[in-house]
């Protein structure tokens, strides 16, 4: 046997899954040898794509000695019960959000992974797009001073689930907030930190028991608010999404669900010109104003501002959603797989942003269904 081989089983597989092994098996030496747990279309055709035998039963997936990671893609209330089989059977896993349903479901998962020396991770696969890193280096470059205030707007389709579907199944599901909102909980917390849930609402809509939508409010730090909102109510022509930070002198926007272009709107000097055009190598540049002598001279937030342009900053080139969708998918499974080769390999996405993430999620959650919350 190849030892540099990873062979990899799926556990559930329907369109997102084959999407996903599509991507997965263009890993250097990433091999899908088998698959269980569904007999839906969409499985039976991963399973006549890759030539694997498809199983009815996940134990027999587990207890295979050929089988060294096991990719979970089925519904959420089944990943923390899978995800503690494969561990307990020495297998690596890959899981797609939500890592779990609770946070001690994550906890105990990730203490057993953590024990048996294994890789356990949600497909958080969002950290590996060159925006992230690009708003990342932004931020932390505060060449448009401090983060103040943060939005996340997705008008997401519903066209592909019916009443009856698991989505709408708090107890298959989780809810908007966990089985969705954890992929942008954890984006903002790689650009601010850890966040505090402050507000969180949910509506129903009328006439059904369906949540369709949510909003939260996070605190990060003592100072940038963030509003959240997913909806589930669109048509799927319709689907869309815009991701914002507002800083002291400008804002950031990011378009898509997974973001492929950003436009940066900032009232900038010299230098700042220069620094954000070297953070945005390739960015179009466009000066709505240019000022000169007492007019470059103003205020905001208390403080002094030398303002020599007002300009608009276009980087990426906005390419189709698929491509990069793959592009992610197999950044995230490259990188796990090279901690399974070399464990001092360092992570862009580990267990603790899925525990993570998903104690915001809930938190948030909880706090849109306390007692007497209005929905």
């Amino acid at each position: 046997m190849d030892d540099s081989l990873v062979r990899l089983g799926v556990a559930g597989c329907g369109g997102f899954g084959l999407f996903a092994l599509q991507h997965f098996t263009q890993v250097p030496g990433v091999r899908l040898v088998g698959m269980a747990g569904t007999h839906r279309p969409a499985a039976l055709a991963a399973a006549a794509r890759f030539g694997v035998e498809n199983v009815d039963d996940t134990g027999d997936l587990l207890r295979r000695d050929d089988v060294d990671v096991v990719y979970i893609a089925t519904p959420p209330f089944l990943h923390y019960p899978q995800a503690m089989a494969a561990l307990e059977a020495g297998k690596h896993v890959i899981v797609e959000k939500p890592l779990a349903l609770t946070v001690p479901q994550a906890d105990e998962l990730v203490a057993v992974a953590r024990r048996r020396d294994r890789l356990l991770v949600a497909n958080l696969m969002q950290r590996y797009n060159p925006l992230f890193d690009a708003v990342r280096r932004l931020v932390e470059a505060r060449v448009l001073g401090e983060v103040l205030h943060g939005s996340f707007e997705n008008y997401a389709s519903d066209e592909n689930l019916p009443a009856g579907h698991w989505f709408w199944d708090r107890g298959k599901s989780g809810g908007i907030f966990i089985e969705h909102g954890v992929h942008f909980f954890d984006l903002f917390a790689g650009w601010l930190g850890p966040g505090r849930v402050e507000a969180a609402q949910v509506g129903v809509r009328p006439g059904t028991s369906i949540e369709e939508h949510v909003h939260a409010t996070v605190r990060y730090g003592d100072t940038a608010l963030v509003n959240f909102y997913h909806g589930f109510h669109q048509a799927g022509r319709m689907d869309r999404q815009e991701l914002r930070l507002v800083f002291e002198r400008g804002d950031v926007t990011l378009s898509d669900w997974v973001p492929t272009r950003a436009r940066i709107h900032a009232v900038v000097d010299e230098r700042q010109t220069r620094d954000l055009c070297d953070l945005f190598p390739g960015a179009r540049l466009d000066v709505a104003v240019s000022y000169g002598g007492a007019d470059r001279a103003c205020r905001g937030r208390g403080k002094m501002i030398d303002a020599y342009q007002v300009i608009d900053l276009s980087f990426g080139d906005g390419q189709a959603k698929s491509p990069l969708y793959g592009q992610l998918l197999r950044a995230m499974m490259g990188d796990q797989v090279a901690w399974i080769r070399n464990r001092t390999h360092r992570r862009v996405v580990t267990e603790a942003n899925g525990r993570d993430s998903l104690a915001t999620a809930c938190a948030a959650d909880a706090l849109a269904h306390r007692p007497g919350a209005d929905r």
